[in-house]
């Protein structure tokens, strides 16, 4: 078995972990918050595949896949603290992700994250070398000057997939509790 193929393999298992728990869920269990977060089923399985789909695109087109620009006259410091008059629509898209919206159902959000995995996997085959590195874009939570490979991007949407999916676990018992 190749390096790709296994990556993949483990990656394929933890997107499936992630679905096992939302399966026959209604789309209004989707987005109950049963415990003290704010998380919701549907907006983590919504996030996980937006979060992939963004890491792919940096596989391949590098930081310009990635822009965390903040509008005029916003600081870091203020958007960490709540404060900033106005907030960049890449904020608001992520807010967004991790609720159900109107319109979300458990087919639509299950159908793209499906895309998405084969649109990975695609990426993956056609990637000539996983040591092909890209800058990473200026933000505070990525060290100055940092790169990440194609294998290290594999690597981090496999460990955060997996993440993801013992949040979904924890959501998914509390909410079959009560």
């Amino acid at each position: 078995m190749t390096e790709k193929t296994e990556l993949l393999v483990q990656l394929a298992h933890a997107r499936e972990t992630l679905k096992a728990s939302v399966r026959d869920l209604t789309d209004e269990q989707l987005g109950k918050r049963p415990t003290v977060s704010e998380l919701c089923l549907g907006g983590l399985v919504k996030h996980v595949a937006s979060m992939e789909e963004q890491w792919l695109r940096f596989a391949v087109e590098g930081a310009s896949a990635m822009s965390y620009e903040l509008p005029d006259g916003v600081t870091w410091a203020d958007f960490a603290a709540g404060t900033a008059r106005e907030y960049p629509k890449w904020a608001i898209e992520h807010q967004a992700e991790f609720s159900m919206q109107p319109g979300d159902t458990l087919a639509a959000i299950l159908k793209r994250y499906d895309e998405v995995a084969a649109r990975t996997e695609e990426i993956v085959a056609a990637a000539p070398d996983l040591a092909a590195a890209h800058s990473l874009p200026e933000a505070p939570w990525h060290e100055a000057g940092a790169e990440r490979s194609v294998r290290g991007v594999l690597l981090h949407v496999i460990v955060e997939t997996a993440q993801h999916a013992g949040h979904a676990d924890l959501l998914r018992e509390t909410l079959e509790a009560s």
